[in-house]
């Protein structure tokens, strides 16, 4: 008798609970029914089981006639282990107890269910190997199912002997050895899964093209290298194929799309090289995706016929020549994404009409001529994504009616005229960038309303902004550098609560600046520099608390500078105005050394800024005019004062005494060759100098000379004597940072302590931390701010320089340092940047130095930062090197996306939501941070987010190390330098070649 198709059984397992014969059961099978409930200490879910009904009413029970069949136990929150007396219901086929809390080994006792056909244990916490003889199941399983377990080892050569299995699960466990090529000689078999296991790295075996009745197959992630076997034509029933994110390389086999019954191809991410195969008969094709390889030629003609196509996705190639005519017809085509290749000639016309388009994505490429007129014909498009190829002519007039448009992203082509009217207010779109191109026309009066991004830089845009800009009220990001408009910036514009950059350089405004601006809560970055503005600095500006970039620089404005202007400024440029008067004292240091040049009325009596003294302009009062009464009077009144100023000093000198301790026992430790000592630092730590608040204190900025030499100062202190925790900190911090010594790691020069309190003397970072430049502060690069630069600074190589110089640090720390130290609080606030932007790991209070082997490497102490800690973190107290791997992987993520470590969206961290984007199927550079988009550097920005995907892997075994990490973004950081992609700079850097992430 033949076996059902998969899915019958399938859907006949499903339907049984639900259709249940209520008859009655013998009392040995409820009695079992009952003590199973207990020994899983009586689960809520299951009260409803009890001796007064009958078992077969029971819902999640099947029975046929007077026995017991099976058993659905899916989601019912069951903790423990598989007990024997399961198997006490000898006429059992059916068992699923998926999606519950089960651990320990796999449950052997199982073996005595000899007349089990079906067995799903997926998703529990089952550990250890699949035992060897796992074939002891009963010889009539068809379905064995253990997916997102915490399998371990090799897939033993025994399972093979399950004859008649129809579908095997495997898939996301921790297998690290091998699987048996055995499993090819499972003649019955239409699905096999083993995708996302770190099997030691193996080739496909031939034997599997044997799966005469295969339907399914899925390796993703699965470590597979080397060539496809040849002849896939074997697998005549294969209708989807997964064998994406591994190391495949060579070309596709030519006999692939000669399955006829092939529906799905998943190929991305490996090493693909070739040509795509011509030969086309798999004409019920609804998904090819073969991005992320090295694919080249052209795409094939065949690919016209594929009428029953859905998705289309080979971005990241090689591909070149022009689309083939007719795929612009397909009537199923929803979702385009060919972008980066090396794509030319017109884009077919008739995209868009005879489909539903929703995704189109055709960037990065070398295309031309107009874009396609019915792109939204179906009414569904959401992505219209074309930057950075030679494409001209208009905007096709029937986006106005595209009501589904989400994101227009344009820049870096050849379009000219106006911006259709009913394009700008669309009503779902929340992205517009068209930079880079010809554009002409006024802006509207009224924007989409769920519109938080606009870029218009370079173009011909003119006129005013419009009277009706307040009601632009969701942007958040506004560049329109280097246009013709004009008029004056009006007051309207500063009530855009939620803007947080506002780019307006290079235009023709004039008059003065909006006089009230306190609205601007969220503001950033503020760019009004090469105009032709007049009128003074509006003293509301050091009222903006997230400002921390302003250029207003080659404009006409004068009077003085605010005194408090520049609190949280990281960058400020006033140079090329005509200001006038002194620089107030917080903006009077070295930091802001190019801020002030060509305004010949200001002053200042620190050297570096490169100014006029402010002495050498005061004017003595001629003395000859001063009556010598008047001189008696001054003098005693100089005399009074005197005495008034010594007894002040006195009492000062009494206050500081006991405020700082100086009456108090104080030690001071020298870590190297210092010029100071703690005199110079005791009477410093005012509020005035407070850089910086953490868990444990605050943090000074201290100039220790006239030369303004400064050094950053940790307090940690408490009312009383240092309580446990906090001491435990200081010792640690004072304990590794006192011997450990690299470029990429803080320096403690010193630490100074008493009773009641601890400073720890570290070099001062001009730059602050990460984190203020990627989320609250977002500064600008010291070149201005131009709207092509990604978060001013922060554009890619620096981020890149970045990542880089971190790993560096904690490479060291994890791998070249002895004993091995593990920072357990690895996070942006913890990376600080020096004048040049390098980068430095700091706050070693949490860090832990390994124990040896043979010692237990644990901490009772439960570390880190929300959003940054391993999962493991949750469950486990021993410390490892893999949890600041995970750590830095959220780093990466943040420098890639922008977004903060714990505000992936509303229901998860952001190592979570990346890999959310990523598992549904979202292109890599929708996740990407659009302030940092360089098209120069996508592939690198690609990169290393899939780094960041690595190392946050939930798995510590499947994450790299931080040499290996050093040596992914290395090579990432040769790339950038010299203007080529990664993958070719691996290519003569071959010790920096690396596995797919």
């Amino acid at each position: 008798m033949s076996i059902p198709s998969l899915p019958s059984l399938l859907l006949l397992f499903l339907l049984l609970p639900f259709h249940v014969i209520s008859q009655p059961t013998t009392q040995n099978d409820q009695n079992t029914l009952l003590n199973l409930k207990h020994f899983w200490s009586n689960p809520p879910s299951l009260n409803h089981w009890n001796q007064s009904s009958n078992p077969c009413s029971w819902p999640e029970i099947t029975c046929t006639a007077t026995t017991i069949t099976g058993i659905n136990l899916a989601n019912k929150e069951i903790y423990g282990t598989v007990p024997p007396l399961i198997c006490d219901l000898k006429n059992i086929t059916s068992l699923d107890l998926n999606y519950n809390y089960i651990n320990g080994s796999f449950p052997t006792a199982l073996y005595n269910c000899t007349n089990l056909q079906y067995l799903d244990l997926s998703q529990n916490f089952l550990v250890g190997r699949i035992p060897d003889d796992i074939s002891r199941l009963s010889s009539e399983l068809w379905y064995l199912n253990l997916f997102n377990n915490n399998f371990t080892g090799d897939i033993p050569v025994s399972i093979s002997r399950l004859s008649k299995l129809s579908s095997l699960r495997l898939d996301q466990n921790l297998f690290n050895g091998s699987f048996p090529e055995e499993i090819g000689y499972l003649n019955e078999l239409e699905e096999l899964n083993l995708a996302y296991n770190d099997f030691t790295p193996s080739r496909l075996p031939p034997s599997f093209t044997q799966l005469k009745k295969i339907r399914y197959f899925y390796m993703a992630e699965a470590n597979l290298i080397g060539e496809l076997p040849g002849n896939l034509s074997g697998m005549a029933t294969l209708e989807l194929l997964d064998l994406s994110g591994n190391q495949i390389n060579g070309s596709i086999p030519s006999d692939l799309f000669v399955l006829k019954k092939l529906t799905r191809v998943f190929l991305y991410r490996n090493n693909l090289t070739g040509g795509i195969p011509d030969s086309i008969q798999a004409l019920n094709m609804e998904i090819i995706d073969l991005s992320e390889n090295k694919l080249t030629g052209k795409i094939p003609d065949g690919f016209a016929n594929l009428m029953s196509l859905t998705n289309l996705t080979l971005m990241f190639n090689q591909l070149s020549g022009e689309i083939p005519v007719g795929v612009d017809r397909l009537p199923r085509l929803q979702d385009v994404r060919i972008f980066d290749n090396k794509l030319s000639g017109p884009l077919p016309p008739d995209f868009g009409r005879y489909s539903e388009l929703e995704i189109f994505e055709v960037n990065l490429n070398q295309f031309t001529g107009n874009l396609p007129e019915n792109l939204c014909y179906g009414g569904k498009l959401i992505g219209l994504i074309v930057f950075n190829n030679s494409l001209s002519g208009e905007i096709p007039k029937s986006l106005e009616n595209c009501s589904s448009l989400k994101k227009f992203w344009v820049s870096g082509n050849r379009f000219s005229g106006a911006i259709p009217d009913g394009l700008w207010k669309v009503q779902k779109l929340e992205t517009m960038i068209m930079s880079g191109n010809l554009f002409s026309g006024q802006l509207p009066q009224v924007l989409a309303p769920e519109l938080s991004t606009l870029e218009i830089s370079n173009n011909r845009f003119s006129g005013q902004i419009p009277t009706g800009v307040s009601s632009w009220t969701s942007l958040r990001v506004f560049k329109a550098s280097y246009n013709l408009l004009d008029g004056v910036i009006p007051q309207d514009l500063t009530a855009l609560a939620n803007l947080g950059t506002l780019l307006l350089d290079g235009n023709k405004f004039t008059g003065s600046l909006p006089a009230t601006i306190v609205s601007w809560s969220s503001l950033n970055i503020l760019n009004l520099s090469r105009n032709q503005l007049t009128g003074q600095i509006p003293a509301g500006l050091e009222f903006l608390e997230a400002l921390t970039a302003l250029d207003l620089s080659r404009n006409y404005l004068s009077g003085q500078i605010p005194s408090q202007l520049g609190g949280r400024l990281v960058f400020l440029d006033l140079s090329a105005n005509d200001l006038t008067g002194i620089i107030p004292s917080q903006l009077n240091n070295g930091a802001f050394d190019k801020s002030f040049f060509n305004n010949p009325g200001l002053c200042s009596n620190n050297p570096s800024l490169g100014l006029n003294s402010c002495s050498s302009r005061s004017k003595t009062r001629s003395s000859n005019k001063t009556s010598a009464r008047f001189v008696a009077i001054i003098a005693s009144i100089a005399v009074i004062l005197l005495l008034l100023v010594l007894l002040t000093r006195y009492v000062i000198v009494l206050y500081r005494r006991r405020k700082y301790g100086l009456n108090s026992k104080w030690k001071f430790t020298s870590f190297q060759k210092l010029n100071f000592t703690e005199s110079k630092i005791l009477p410093r730590l005012t509020e005035k100098n407070v850089i910086g608040q953490g868990g444990s204190g605050k943090v000074y900025r201290i100039a220790i000379n006239r030369s303004g030499d400064v050094v950053a100062v940790k307090k940690i202190s408490s009312k009383n004597n240092l309580d446990q925790k906090l001491e435990k900190e200081f010792r640690a911090e004072v304990k590794i940072l006192s011997i450990i010594r690299h470029s990429n790691i803080v320096k403690l020069m010193g630490c100074i302590s008493c009773d009641n309190s601890k400073l720890l003397v570290y070099e001062y970072m001009e730059n602050r931390s990460l984190d203020r430049w990627l989320h609250r502060n977002q500064a600008p690069s010291s070149y201005g701010l131009n709207g092509s630069v990604c978060h001013a600074v922060l554009d890619w190589p620096k981020r890149l320089n970045i990542a880089l110089g971190a790993a560096q640090g904690l490479c060291y720390m994890h791998h070249d340092f002895s004993p091995t130290v593990i920072h357990r609080d690895v996070k942006s606030s913890n990376v600080l940047l020096d004048s040049e932007f390098n980068a430095k790991i700091a706050d070693f209070g949490l860090a832990r130095i390994l124990a040896k082997e043979s010692e237990l490497n644990t901490t009772s102490a439960f570390a880190g930062s929300f959003g940054y800690m391993a999962p493991e973190c949750a469950h486990t107290t021993k410390v490892n090197e893999k949890m600041d791997v995970y750590s830095f992987g959220v780093i990466l993520l943040e420098l890639t996306t922008g977004k903060e470590a714990s505000n992936g969206n509303e229901h998860s961290s952001l190592a979570e939501w990346a890999w959310q984007q990523t598992v549904g199927g979202a292109p890599i550079v929708d996740a990407l941070d659009n302030e940092c988009m360089d098209p120069m550097y996508l592939n690198e920005m690609t990169g290393v987010f899939k780094l960041g995907l690595k190392c946050t892997s939930k798995t510590p075994t499947n994450r790299p190390s931080m040499k290996e990490v050093c040596q992914i973004l290395l090579r990432y950081s040769i790339a950038a330098k010299m203007g080529k992609n990664g993958a070719d700079v691996a290519d003569h850097f071959p010790l920096l070649k690396f596995e797919n992430v």
